[in-house]
């Protein structure tokens, strides 16, 4: 399984979760509106990516709990 997929996969939850925008979520973590757009056609992100991506993730639910 690609990393792309697999990261995916846990922003899709996500989105779900925190009931957000995927052009948002985007901007917010990565600074690209598209990228949630991109990883669902495939686009495989590196590791610098994919790090933030997930940080990004943890400290939304730290402040949401």
């Amino acid at each position: 399984m690609s990393e792309g997929y697999t990261l995916l996969r846990r922003v899709s939850a996500f989105l779900n979760e925190a009931e957000m925008p995927p052009s948002l979520f985007g901007r917010e973590a990565v600074r690209d509106p598209q990228f949630v757009f991109d990883l669902r056609r495939g686009r495989n992100p590196g590791r610098k990516v994919v790090t933030r991506a997930d940080a990004y993730m943890q400290a939304w639910r730290n402040e949401h709990r």
